[in-house]
């Protein structure tokens, strides 16, 4: 692939994930404030709204961490990973969906790392995903980004391993 086309799928994909995950969060910053501590089903239960400005990881993992490392753990270190991601992509990986995975990856992550950046260190979450007794917390389309990205990029590696074991190359 030449580097004119992966500078192109690079960038394409990185600003949808990128500006779906900004958007949102600007409409769930000025339509859903008023839910903080409620929610409101769309679909049942299958797709709820809520409200929430999470400190921690997923399901509020960090929260309690001092300051300092709370800076490290969720700023400082995967902004590296995202910066070596994007030139990984870029100069090293030659397969179109490894490609899209990771940058949609990235793209969640570099959206996450600005709100807590510009928002005291709180991440935007508004929707929340069940099916009965089983729920996702509240979430974002970043973190959606991010797991629907490493899921589909896992399951893409190995169905690239287990085509090499069938078919070796000589």
């Amino acid at each position: 692939m030449k580097h004119k086309n992966k500078l192109f799928l690079i960038s394409i994909v990185f600003f949808i994930n990128y500006l779906l995950d900004r958007i949102t969060k600007i409409l769930a910053i000025e339509h859903l404030q008023h839910l903080k501590g409620y929610e409101k089903n769309i679909l049942g239960e299958f797709f709820s709204l809520s409200f929430t400005e999470n400190r921690g990881a997923f399901l509020s993992v960090g929260n309690n961490f001092p300051d300092f490392v709370k800076y490290l753990v969720f700023i400082i270190i995967p902004l590296i990973f995202c910066i070596y991601g994007l030139f990984y992509c870029y100069f090293h990986e030659k397969d179109k969906i490894s490609i899209i995975l990771i940058v949609s990856i990235i793209a969640g992550g570099i959206g996450n790392i600005q709100d807590r950046i510009f928002n005291d260190g709180k991440v935007t979450d508004f929707l929340i995903f069940g099916i009965g007794n089983l729920s996702t917390g509240i979430l974002n389309i970043a973190d959606i980004s991010i797991t629907i990205g490493g899921i589909l990029l896992f399951l893409h590696f190995l169905n690239q391993a287990n085509k090499e074991k069938k078919y070796p190359k000589n």
